[in-house]
């Protein structure tokens, strides 16, 4: 089976007042059914209160992320699913919960994994 990456960054997740409590309760409800259906493997979202750092092969700690790349924020699900087109129906469900469109990845396949 493959481990796909269900995503969304944080400015796509734009939700109505007073909707965050429901969206919350609505995401939850889809992590129990992958959970029920034995697809999970891990979820959720990037702390943005905590700055990332480089840490170089010396072990040398440097504030920030790569700074020409984009900042990594949102959240994310990871399932283990027999096809794309079961990820692409678990990536609409998290989506309408979510009230976002989500971006759908595929890890690769690492055999010492």
């Amino acid at each position: 089976m493959t481990k796909y990456l269900i995503s969304f960054p944080s400015a796509a997740m734009v939700v109505p007042e007073g909707e965050l409590e429901a969206v919350g309760r609505d995401a939850a409800a889809v992590i129990d059914e992958a959970k029920a259906a034995g697809v999970y493997v891990f979820a959720g979202g990037i702390d943005e209160d905590v700055s990332p750092v480089l840490v170089s092969a010396d072990g040398l700690v440097a504030e920030g992320g790569y700074p020409w790349a984009p900042p990594l924020d949102g959240g994310f699900t990871v399932l283990e699913l027999p096809s794309r087109e079961e990820a692409v129906a678990w990536a609409a469900r998290i989506a309408k919960a979510c009230r976002c469109e989500q971006e759908l990845r595929v890890f690769g396949f690492d055999p010492r994994s």
